[in-house]
């Protein structure tokens, strides 16, 4: 299963929110929301958040065995 808690500690790491991202960097409330649900995202978004984060993938997602 795919879990995105590194994405979590990586905001805050950088001193990022939520509300930041979705008014500063445009992103939709409803990727937050599938973020926080652990639900599918493209690659384009993962390479955006990369970006916007200055981070790695593994900041953002991790691989956890069911």
């Amino acid at each position: 299963m795919i879990t995105y808690e590194p994405f979590y500690k990586t905001l805050k790491e950088k001193g990022i929110s939520t509300y930041k991202l979705i008014n500063e960097y445009k992103l939709s409330r409803s990727l937050i929301d599938r973020l926080k649900h652990n639900k599918p995202i493209t690659t384009v978004t993962l390479n955006d958040l990369c970006s916007i984060l200055d981070c790695k993938v593994e900041d953002i997602l991790e691989y956890k065995k069911d």
